[in-house]
């Protein structure tokens, strides 16, 4: 075999963040801070301190391949760890804070974090259950000496401290690619959080599949805010992604709620921004209470759970076009983007909607199969449900720590997602449900996301859930569960006259309840096994 010529240089995040000090050194990176003011600095800035943390990180007895967790929001310090610790050989754990306690103290052990790097927002959580976390050695705060907390934690340091006695150069390791630098839990809606590691490489490649036109579509003369918190998936990969192509990058830190987002939106001119549909719904309801639009947006990628097609409508009224996207912690995230082909150009307003509420097509690296249960693919016409399977240079192998996994196993070399889906022609997914949200009517398949996205249409419904509740004739039936606008009202007969005609009769929720709020997941979205419980036993709700 004739081999290329080609330099053995390996694909390291470190590479990217030196890219961007090189190439865009004055480009900014803002940061709405824990501690209350705007913080400003650029991509040279990032790199030094960068390079300060990681030798700080060996100052502290810290060996490459050791865990280093963060308990943190969006902000500078929170990337300049995903450098610092990933570049030295150490693997930057992102913890999600939302989760359950025992969770977090269940994760941190899991991994066998060695320090915990954490904003002051999070000293509380940490406190109580500091009797478990029994291999941490220390606990990072990150801000600076005037702003340290009074604590019961023991070896509480500080972060600014720890950089200050550091110097500006540190001699990055000459990595393999494959080695991990980056590790995330999954929610853990079933069983423990199970985790997954990221390499070099596949965080690279992701990057750049994300920079694609057709996916984010990020340039050096984008403005990106993410909104998808740094401790879920990485952001889906926008702390690599805006460094790698030189996009200012603004992070909103705590503060997610329609007025905040909207003045830095506003104030720093942001073009591109992701997130999941319960943050979009609350702007948008910001919005247009006050009377307010998004001047210099220009995509909003979306995913998380499936986007009602009405709010990809109300953003497309503001000159907006809404990126649906999917994926999953185990894709890194990203699987699926929407972006319409040449061909579609001529579709009218409805069939364009149509084709937007879809997942997405496969982004480079990712292959996807859709298949029956005996294993077989089914045809790719848009109509044929199937599950879901995955692979690529991007998906997880396996979990760490853990010897097998059911869902490598179905197929080997395939991970399957857990997803009922269906696949056109041009590679368009749809997902139908989840596997085991999907309601089985008569030996039918009802979706409950198409119901819920019908739902959601009427204007008096600020959010929608349907589940399947069991019918002795038909096994199960689906119910939907739904929360009113603030100040509107609706019956159950108002609603359920909004199915007719856009699903087959049979499809129509047999019933409707009308809750004060819906449960969630950590992550956003829907809890769909609480929702069950309420309403098959409502003692319990």
């Amino acid at each position: 075999m004739l081999r290329g010529m080609m330099m053995g240089v390996p694909l390291l995040v470190t590479s990217v963040l030196r890219h961007a000090a090189r190439y865009h050194a004055d480009t900014e990176i803002v940061s709405r801070t824990t501690e209350g003011p705007i913080h400003r600095y650029t991509y040279a800035d990032a790199w030094a301190r960068s390079q300060r943390l990681a030798n700080a990180l060996a100052a502290l007895g810290l060996q490459p391949g050791d865990r280093v967790g963060t308990l943190a929001w969006n902000g500078y310090r929170h990337l300049e760890c995903y450098y610092g610790i990933g570049g030295s050989g150490m693997v930057c754990h992102t913890i999600n804070p939302r989760l359950f306690p025992e969770q977090i103290a269940y994760i941190v052990n899991h991994a066998e974090d060695r320090v915990l790097f954490t904003d002051l927002t999070f000293i509380p959580l940490l406190e109580g259950i500091a009797d478990h976390l029994t291999g941490v050695k220390a606990i990072v705060v990150m801000t600076d000496a005037a702003n340290m907390p009074r604590s019961s934690l023991p070896n509480l340091l500080c972060y600014e401290d720890l950089l200050a006695e550091q110097p500006a150069e540190f001699a990055w390791p000459d990595l393999d690619e494959n080695t991990a630098c980056g590790m995330c839990y999954t929610s853990g809606t079933t069983g423990n959080p199970k985790g997954v590691l990221y390499s070099h490489r596949s965080s690279v490649l992701h990057a750049m599949a994300a920079c694609l036109p057709d996916v984010f579509g990020l340039s050096a003369s984008d403005v990106v805010l993410p909104v998808v918190p740094m401790f879920h998936v990485n952001a889906w990969g926008v702390p690599y992604a805006a460094p790698m192509v030189g996009a200012k990058l603004v992070f909103p830190g705590a503060k997610l709620d329609g007025a905040s987002l909207h003045e830095l939106f506003e104030a720093e001119g942001v073009t591109n921004t992701a997130g999941v549909p319960t943050v979009w719904l609350a702007l948008l309801n910001w919005l247009h209470a006050n009377g307010k639009t998004l001047t210099t947006m220009r995509r909003i990628a979306i995913g998380g759970s499936s986007c009602p097609p009405v709010m990809i409508q109300r953003f497309k009224e503001m000159g907006i076009e809404v990126l649906h996207a999917w994926g999953m912690t185990e894709t890194s995230p990203l699987g699926l983007a929407n972006t319409p082909k040449s061909k579609h150009r001529g579709l009218d307003a409805d069939e364009a909607l149509a084709l937007a509420s879809k997942q997405g097509r496969p982004i480079f690296g990712v292959q996807f199969r859709v298949v029956d249960e005996s294993g077989a693919d089914v045809p790719r016409d848009g109509r044929s449900f199937g599950r879901l399977l995955v692979r690529g240079p991007t998906v997880c192998s396996g979990y760490f720590g853990l010897d097998s996994s059911p869902a490598h196993e179905t197929e080997p070399g395939w991970f399957e997602t857990g997803d009922v889906v269906t696949m056109d022609g041009d590679g368009y997914v749809q997902i139908v449900d989840r596997t085991k949200d999907v309601i089985k009517s008569g030996g039918e398949w009802i979706s409950s996301i198409d119901l819920e996205n019908i739902a959601v249409g009427h204007p008096a419904v600020q959010e929608a859930a349907a589940v399947a509740i069991p019918d002795e004739k038909w096994g199960e039936r689906p119910m939907l569960v739904v929360v009113v606008k603030e100040g509107a009202s609706l019956t159950r007969e108002e609603l359920l006259a909004v199915f007719e005609g856009k699903v087959a009769k049979w499809c129509i929720p047999d019933d409707v309840r009308f809750v004060e709020a819906l449960p969630h997941t950590a992550t956003g979205k829907l809890l769909k096994s609480t929702i069950r419980e309420m309403v098959t036993n409502p003692a319990t709700a």
